[in-house]
């Protein structure tokens, strides 16, 4: 039996790097982007093939205007199959409100939410084509990263941000019901599972101390999120499930 064919935006570290891992040793082969990382995409590669899986790497910059379509082109062009598409490629950085100009929102949309939309739109047909109304195994996955701040307290000083992922979150709603029953769409909302580099040890103290289970999060927890999204919730789109410790509890 051919395996299953995953494609995970932004894989080179971090929560994608887990969740590509995670997919490849669930037994599906692994198309993804990465664009400033070089040696960690390479690194890998050479695991994902290191566990028997294929690998595809691809460099690309979601800024630029041919970025789905070179993705599109090469994902075809190596694999005869999609089964899962997981949007987690994103640019995360302040946008002031009295700073904000017309570049840096125009960036951040382009790469939070119009490149997601537009690889949903371009791989629909892909996602669908083994969809069998017998065997709710077989529709197509497709799993957006969005974030817990979007879903109740916006982040101050990150408006661009906010609006970006907020609208991702109107992507994965809408996207679920246009393309039921062959496809399944849905969003993970992660806390923090992975610092930021500008946290300091007092902010991290800070935040922790909202998060009933007392950690941070590490990118393995979103990776399992993603796993059983793809592998496992076989009766479930349109849904969003908050990887945050229980902040949004608090």
């Amino acid at each position: 039996m051919m395996a299953k064919v995953a494609l995970i935006t932004g894989a080179a570290r971090r929560v994608g790097r887990a969740t590509a891992l995670a997919l490849a040793n669930a037994g599906m082969d692994i198309a993804f982007t990465w664009n400033r990382s070089a040696t960690e995409a390479d690194a890998l590669k050479q695991l994902i093939e290191s566990a028997g899986r294929n690998a595809l790497a691809i460099k690309v910059d979601f800024r630029q205007a041919d970025a789905v379509e070179t993705i599109v082109a090469r994902v075809r062009s190596r694999f005869d199959r999609l089964d899962a598409l997981i949007n987690n490629a994103s640019v995360f950085s302040p946008s002031p409100l009295h700073e904000l100009d017309h570049q840096r929102f125009v960036s951040d949309m382009r790469v939070n939410a119009e490149a997601p939309l537009l690889l949903i739109q371009a791989f629909a047909p892909d996602l669908a084509a083994h969809y069998s109304a017998d065997d709710p195994a077989s529709s197509g996955r497709v799993v957006n990263f969005i974030d817990i701040h979007v879903l109740s307290e916006p982040m101050p000083g990150y408006v661009s941000y906010n609006a970006s992922k907020a609208a991702l979150l109107e992507i994965t709603k809408t996207c679920a019901l246009e393309l039921a029953p062959e496809i399944t769409v849905n969003a993970i909302a992660p806390g923090v599972v992975a610092w930021a580099p500008f946290y300091t040890e007092e902010q991290k103290a800070e935040y922790l101390q909202r998060v009933p289970l007392a950690r941070p999060g590490v990118p393995e927890d979103a990776a399992t999120a993603v796993r059983f999204l793809v592998m496992d919730a076989h009766y479930c789109t349109g849904e969003v499930i908050q990887i945050d410790g229980g902040r949004h509890l608090t």
